[in-house]
């Protein structure tokens, strides 16, 4: 019979890690940058904890991930530890162990429960090559539909969904700063759910309802994911919530 693995002890800390994607490592992929941590922590001696079985792996949890070519000012993971640490020191370690552009902006001891059910909502800034008008006449068309079917290519196939009820809000207004040219920014607000949408999703959906030419190269960014303040329609911060 084959030997059982040795059974690894249970984290005895866990912290939440929101970080950011920016500048050219908005490219990174989701794989690319779980091993780019992967090896940070190492290099940065952070005491993970590890799993048990054949193939032990340090203890991280992804939740929420941009779609590749997004910046993101807003991603969350949370890592299990061996032992207690200084929460300020590893943030400084992880800083320096990971490329610029992949950019700690905070750690935070967990509260316990689940870090992706914190994650409902996202604010999305999408910056678009349209004048405003077109792009402010895009999104009432669009807001005016009670649905707006769109396609997308995934790992079962072509997908056909809805990418309208996942909106809750969205507005055009225009790009500050001299010398922009014709170009817009839409600000969204995307509630999670299944199926996920995206903004470039929106994006599809404002050219099918609006005729939007968001330009070959929009650039999205989200600015901020977390709990879903229902009454506002705002998105609340995940590392400040207590589950």
């Amino acid at each position: 019979m084959r030997e059982q693995p040795e059974q690894q002890a249970p984290p005895v800390q866990r912290l939440r890690i929101r970080y950011a994607k920016r500048g050219r490592l908005r490219f990174t992929s989701h794989r690319d940058f779980s091993r780019a941590f992967e090896r940070a922590v190492f290099r940065a001696r952070v005491p993970m904890a590890y799993s048990s079985g054949f193939n032990p792996h340090p203890r991280i949890s992804y939740a929420g991930a941009a779609p590749t070519g997004s910046a993101s000012e807003a991603e969350y993971l949370e890592i299990g530890l061996a032992e207690v640490v200084d929460v300020a020191a590893v943030r400084a370690s992880l800083e320096e162990a990971l490329p610029d552009g992949l950019d700690i902006l905070e750690v935070a001891v967990s509260p316990g429960g689940s870090l992706a059910d914190l994650l409902q909502a996202s604010h999305w800034r999408l910056d678009v090559a349209a004048e405003v008008s077109d792009a402010g006449a895009a999104v009432e068309a669009f807001l005016g539909q009670e649905s707006v079917e769109v396609e997308r290519m995934t790992k079962k196939g072509l997908r056909t969904f809805d990418c309208r009820a996942a909106v809750l809000s969205l507005e055009a207004g225009p790009v500050t700063g001299a010398g922009v040219g014709a170009r817009s920014t839409l600000d969204l607000v995307l509630r999670h759910g299944v199926p996920s949408v995206r903004p470039d999703d929106v994006l599809t959906g404002l050219a099918a309802v609006g005729g939007l030419q968001a330009g070959p190269a929009p650039l999205l960014t989200r600015l901020a994911q977390g709990p879903l303040e229902e009454s506002t329609g705002t998105v609340g911060d995940p590392l400040a919530a207590r589950t």
